[in-house]
């Protein structure tokens, strides 16, 4: 395995998929937005919500923007369907703005991956909602969700 590779590699499996879905859910979590770019190929091109993305250059960007304004960012991801080179994901996080005010979005990704692994296309419907502080489901500390954490299912999102 390159730098310009990351297993599990597509066909995908139920298990190889979500091994790739919890890598994703891993890396998000780091808060890393050039070691997150590693997982998508170059010229990897997004749709997050209304906005377009290409390359690894920009997602570095939108990853800066973004981390720097969701902030205390937890995120689950949980596996929904696969194919070959597809995964469909549903997910949930919950971040805060510089006021304070809690959020939790639901959203959808549809995934393609190169043969190489790395994702070259993510299309992705996301909502948020604003939850009380109180609401919050998610309080691991910052970084990867543990092992023992509920998934989406298990806390009824």
């Amino acid at each position: 395995m390159t730098s310009e590779s990351r297993s599990p590699f597509p066909p995908f499996d139920a298990e190889t998929a979500a091994q790739k879905v919890r890598g994703a859910e891993d890396g998000w979590n780091g808060r890393n937005p050039e070691k997150v770019a590693l997982a998508y190929t170059v010229d990897s091109v997004w749709r997050n919500r209304a906005e377009f993305v290409e390359g690894r250059e920009e997602i570095i960007k939108f990853l800066q923007r973004k981390w720097a304004k969701e902030l205390d960012y937890r995120l689950i991801k949980e596996l929904w369907a696969f194919e070959d080179n597809r995964i469909a994901v549903r997910f949930a996080y919950e971040w805060h703005d510089d006021s304070g005010q809690w959020y939790r979005a639901y959203g959808n990704e549809n995934w393609e991956f190169a043969p190489s692994g790395l994702m070259k296309r993510r299309i992705a419907s996301i909502n948020d909602l604003p939850i009380a502080e109180s609401d919050r489901k998610y309080h691991w500390p910052l970084g990867r969700r543990p092992d023992d954490h509920p998934g989406l299912s298990d806390l009824g999102l």
